[in-house]
């Protein structure tokens, strides 16, 4: 069980170091179905393993600059009251509903990746900017402007609020819902909106965690340990592989990831395989 939970948790870690995502849609599906943990079980021990390896992700990602900092410390506070809110319904929740509703919310946001990835629009730089600028004279750039400005405040905050409540409600970091977010809704740059992801997983998880210490944690060790340490490892070889892609190959790689996933969650909690 040690030498299987730390390979699975190596495989994990290449995925969120290399897609800045994915890391708890992938751990959930694996400790229940492969190493056996109750749902609620899963949920905090994934909150655990993916925000550790993804706090080292982050800082593997310092020195590349390749992190929008306002924009994921805006996530991230505004993710702890909708955590805690989560974390509550997770535990009023059926393990059956849990389930599907991961594996729908999952398969969404894969579909919405792909479609918004073969429309081609061009991405802006990070803190979601608009790369055109408009004309009409100072006076029209500054109402534009400022419209510009509370148009993407409101969708941080809404995306914010939304990312925060799923980490709690469905016990990942929330990466998975993170990264499209910022790539469809704030035109974030994939490279950018990885680093960014990484550091939005670490605070969410964080602040999630932290709603459960009230609580029974049912974490085994034995497990949640060799998993985590192998996947701070593969987080780190992960983001090498990251850097030898275009963001267009990374998207789609991570949304048919998503699919695949919710697809199998989705199957198996209906009875199907």
């Amino acid at each position: 069980m040690l030498v299987l939970a730390a390979a699975l948790g190596l495989g994990m870690g290449l995925v969120i170091g290399a897609l800045g995502g994915g890391g708890g849609v992938l751990t959930i599906p694996l400790l229940v179905y492969v190493l056996g943990l109750t749902a609620q079980s899963a949920t905090t021990s994934s909150i655990l393993i993916v925000g550790i390896t993804a706090l080292f992700g982050t800082l593997a990602r310092l020195r590349g600059d390749l992190i929008d900092w306002r924009t994921g410390l805006t996530f991230g506070v505004l993710g702890i009251p909708a955590a805690y809110l989560g974390t509550r319904l997770n535990h009023a929740v059926d393990q059956r509903v849990l389930l599907l509703a991961f594996a729908a919310i999952t398969v969404v946001a894969a579909a919405a990746m792909l479609i918004d990835n073969r429309s081609g629009r061009p991405a802006p730089a990070p803190g979601g900017e608009s790369p055109t600028v408009p004309t009409g004279g100072a006076a029209a750039k500054v109402v534009v402007d400022r419209g510009r400005l509370v148009a993407t405040a409101t969708k941080v905050v809404l995306s914010g609020l939304a990312v925060g409540f799923m980490t709690g409600f469905l016990g990942v970091g929330g990466g998975f819902l993170v990264v499209p977010a910022l790539v469809i809704i704030l035109r974030m740059p994939m490279t950018y909106a990885i680093g960014t992801s990484l550091l939005i997983i670490t605070l969410n998880s964080v602040s999630s965690m932290a709603s459960r210490l009230g609580s029974p944690l049912h974490l085994d060790w034995r497990i949640v340990v060799p998993f985590t340490v192998l996947a701070v490892v593969g987080s780190l070889l992960g983001k090498r592989v990251a850097d030898k892609f275009s963001g267009d190959i990374l998207t789609r790689a991570f949304a048919v990831m998503l699919i695949v996933v919710g697809g199998y969650v989705a199957a198996n909690t209906l009875g199907v395989l």
